[in-house]
């Protein structure tokens, strides 16, 4: 059977991989070590369902939030607990299944680990080992089709991340402005500037119009989501380490590893 792709016989017969002299590896490689270590360090928080909100200082750890299910620590449900008993698994699984449905069918992050993954290709100009190529088209890849659906979904969850940030900087009717509560914020601030940095958000805001004259309103949204657009791969990485930082802290300090440090 002809290859495809690289492989076909239209092809140069080159038997070097590649004539970049460049460390064309790097990227792919520090992209693959972070994402193994994210999705290790998320799966073991997901089951690992302890030390998830502090009380005293009113931090809820970002995988969690809004926690909904009966097993949530008091305090923590800002939201009530309308999943009950029903779900006998950790509440995380709830919520993690929507950013990381967007991250997964995210444009940038398909280029990302098809590349640190896959090998398809590792690198611009670098031959790939696949000897097929069916796209997007056929299954499980078909379901990447699947992102703007999960750009709603998870729209909510860095307002509420938000939200949890302004609870522990007011907190029982306090106000107390302390480290947690900033590092909860960054992380909601960041997420949110991701989400709306998103191609499918710039395709909502401007796509399918034919005279932007007539839809200024949406226009101008359009133009700032463009702006965001240029830093969506920025965007990609900060918020990861921001919301992976965050559950981190929250996991710190309710473990009392350390306090949170506040003014008030």
């Amino acid at each position: 059977m002809a290859g495809t792709g690289v492989f076909s016989p239209g092809r140069a017969k080159i038997e070097a991989r590649t004539l970049r002299r460049d460390r064309w590896w790097l990227e792919p490689a520090i992209t693959f070590t972070v994402f193994t270590a994210f999705i290790i360090y998320s799966t073991i928080r997901a089951f690992w369902d302890v030390n998830i909100y502090s009380a005293e200082d009113h931090l809820l750890s970002p995988f969690y939030s809004p926690c909904l299910t009966n097993d949530c620590p008091e305090g923590a449900s800002h939201l009530g607990t309308p999943v009950g008993d029903w779900f006998p698994l950790s509440p995380a699984l709830l919520i993690l299944i929507l950013p990381l449905g967007f991250r997964m069918t995210c444009y940038y992050y398909r280029k990302a680990y098809y590349r640190a993954f896959w090998l398809s290709p590792p690198a611009c100009a670098v031959a790939e080992p696949h000897t097929k190529y069916t796209g997007e088209t056929r299954f499980p890849l078909i379901f990447q089709n699947a992102h703007r659906w999960f750009f709603w979904l998870s729209l909510p969850l860095p307002i509420l991340i938000g939200y949890d940030g302004i609870d522990a900087i007011y907190a029982d009717g306090e106000w107390k402005f302390g480290l947690g509560a900033l590092v909860l914020l960054v992380a909601a601030v960041t997420l949110l500037a991701y989400s709306l940095s998103c191609h499918s958000c710039r395709h909502i805001m401007g796509g399918r119009l034919n005279h932007f004259s007539k839809h200024p309103i949406r226009y101008w949204g359009w133009t700032q989501v463009t702006k965001l657009n240029g830093k969506h791969m920025q965007l990609a990485w900060i918020s990861l380490i921001a919301v992976w930082f965050a559950d981190f802290y929250v996991l710190m300090v309710a473990a009392d590893v350390f306090g949170d440090p506040h003014i008030g």
